[in-house]
């Protein structure tokens, strides 16, 4: 699943360039999904004293509202990217928004002091109102949304990857640099995808109450030798999958 970044200050075109590039990407045949990061403090899908509401109050850890046209799932907390990205299986997410994650980003601007602000190594090109009357920006792409969506589509296929484990960088350096150093050197060209030291399958996955824990390599493969040794004394304990589930 490759993830990217559209990000940027406000009114500066993030969701339009979110919705040209979603109807393109479509239209090549991808799939898609979108996260939109909202900062309005009082922001809230469900109401206090909605009957949804009472449920999550009566314990209900995460409700769903059927109607007749649309279902929405609720968490009453707020959701690490990693597991919103676990409840997603498509070819792209569109992020509008988060700035500060190890992703791959476009970013949206008024004018070059909010681009100097904003462009970093994650950067691989500008759109929104800036590129509607802008050509170039130093070295990074400058292509509107508006009227060059085909080129700007050509760059996200040709620059993005399938997203990084977005590990916290005390929790995980294997590769020896943390996930957002690793997004600027793959997309300079410096470093590959397959450098990442815990990509694809790892061997073990560990999930508690729903959110998917991210393991370093030491720590993955420490539990499994320790989860085999000790099954392994025990009659039928060997096998080549092997699922555990605790409920307190």
């Amino acid at each position: 699943m490759k993830v990217l970044s559209i990000a940027g200050y406000h009114h500066t075109g993030k969701t339009t360039v979110v919705v040209e590039l979603l109807r393109e990407l479509n239209r090549r045949g991808y799939s898609t999904a979108t996260i939109k990061d909202i900062h309005a403090e009082n922001f809230s899908m469900d109401k206090p004293g909605s009957n949804t509401w009472k449920h999550w109050e009566a314990g209900g850890k995460t409700v769903f509202a059927r109607g007749r046209e649309e279902t929405y799932q609720i968490w009453h907390r707020r959701l690490e990217l990693t597991e919103m990205l676990a409840h997603l299986s498509t070819d792209f997410v569109l992020v509008e928004g988060m700035k500060s994650a190890a992703l791959p980003r476009l970013i949206c601007a008024g004018n070059e002091e909010q681009l100097a602000e904003l462009v970093d190594e994650t950067v691989f090109g500008v759109s929104g109102i800036y590129a509607d009357t802008h050509t170039n920006y130093h070295d990074l792409p400058v292509i509107s949304a508006r009227n060059e969506i085909n080129l700007l589509a050509d760059l996200v296929e040709s620059k993005v990857f399938p997203v990084l484990p977005l590990a916290k960088p005390e929790c995980c350096s294997a590769c020896g640099m943390s996930c957002r150093e690793m997004t600027g050197a793959i997309l300079s060209g410096k470093r590959s995808r397959q450098d990442c030291r815990i990509s694809g399958k790892t061997g073990l996955t560990v999930s508690v109450d729903g959110r998917l824990l991210t393991l370093v390599p030491f720590v993955n493969r420490l539990l499994r030798q320790v989860i085999r040794a000790l099954l392994g004394n025990l009659e039928g304990g060997k096998g080549s999958r092997i699922e555990i589930i605790i409920d307190e």
